[in-house]
């Protein structure tokens, strides 16, 4: 005997399963904060049977339509239909890739590659390698300065057995390095750079505090600590208001700081084995998506007031999420993990905020 589902009562159905394998904490949480029901609504799911291990960051070609996700752990790049989350390409000729830049001009994407093959220049047409991107071992997260072109590179650290770091300021179109800051630091995770400013915060997570570097010095400027969590990774920034969104991931919290004086303004509960926290300027909401199977939505009343929305149920190893405004969506990965295979991309219709006096 065969049994048919529609493609809605399955969604509605891998929702509540998500749901129910919450915590009693995230649980409680979900009851005590405010309604968040309409913020993200499921859409639907790509699966990606097969896979194993993490997946790492995600790139957006708008006019393209489509989806770039590096596979960290399975050394490909996915290509996926931006609108219909379809599944369209496999490509190889990277080891392990993390973060992807494309550039629409000059239809290029650059791939950061901690592997022995570097990073990459590839033609995102054809999708073959134009030129190598020579930096010190260990690529992995980015910040790109759009007014001045500079794409800065997280390198080094302990995934390629040094004790140093070194954020490098490149041209992502040539690859030509600009210089460097070089870190006391085996981990340097993710960051936020000015686009109307000379700043870039940096979370050094190894020794719980956030760096402020100079852009054109490329010196540190001030360290601000972190104390209300430890291993301090994803960082989200709203530049017109001035205040930086800071992740920690031992215990999960969530952190607001004035981009201009370190100060620490407030900090809530956030999910664990957090990968992402995402800033929706449009809607003056911070996302933040994690391990567990859940994201934590918060809203911003205004520059110094925030409130905890409903969580809302993604999946069990979700961990990298990537907003696009024009699309009102938010992708998220659903990383497989070491011990299981597939994994798979949920994408969540974003709902407008109300106008607000």
């Amino acid at each position: 005997m065969r049994y048919y589902c529609s493609a809605n009562l399955i969604l509605t159905l891998t929702a509540l399963s998500v749901t129910l394998a919450l915590t009693p904490e995230v649980r409680a949480l979900d009851q005590a904060a405010a309604p968040a029901a309409t913020v993200l609504r499921l859409k639907a799911r790509t699966e990606l049977p097969g896979y194993s291990g993490d997946f790492d960051h995600f790139g957006v070609d708008l006019a393209g339509n489509r989806l770039f996700l590096a596979a960290e752990d399975h050394g490909t790049l996915e290509v996926f239909n931006l609108k219909t989350g379809a599944h369209l390409q496999t490509l190889t000729g990277v080891k392990t890739p993390h973060s992807i830049h494309f550039m629409p001009v000059a239809n290029r994407l650059l791939v950061t590659d901690s592997g022995p093959g570097m990073s990459k220049l590839m033609d995102a047409t054809t999708y073959k390698t134009v030129a190598t991107v020579r930096l010190v071992p260990g690529a992995d997260s980015i910040g790109y300065d759009a007014p001045r072109n500079h794409l800065y590179v997280v390198t080094g650290g302990k995934d390629v057995h040094m004790r140093t770091s070194v954020l490098a300021d490149i041209d992502p179109l040539t690859g030509k390095s600009y210089g460097g800051v070089q870190f006391d630091s085996d981990h340097v995770e993710a960051m936020a750079v000015e686009q109307h400013g000379n700043h870039i915060y940096i979370n050094v997570t190894d020794k719980n505090y956030l760096a402020v570097v100079d852009k054109t010095k490329h010196k540190i400027v001030a360290r601000w600590p972190i104390r209300e969590g430890e291993q301090n990774a994803p960082l989200a920034f709203d530049e017109m208001g001035r205040r930086l969104f800071v992740v920690t991931r031992k215990p999960g919290k969530l952190i607001v700081m004035n981009a201009d004086t370190g100060a620490s303004l407030t900090s809530f509960p956030a999910p664990a084995r957090a990968d992402e926290v995402v800033y929706d300027q449009r809607n003056r909401r911070i996302y933040v998506t994690g391990g567990e199977g859940y994201i934590g939505v918060y809203e911003q009343v205004d520059a110094d007031h925030y409130r905890t929305l409903a969580p809302v149920s993604s999946a069990v190893g979700a961990k990298t999420a990537v907003l696009v405004p024009d699309l009102a969506t938010l992708y998220v990965a659903a990383s497989p993990g070491e011990a299981k295979l597939g994994g798979a991309i949920l994408r969540f219709d974003v709902a407008p905020r109300d106008a607000k006096p």
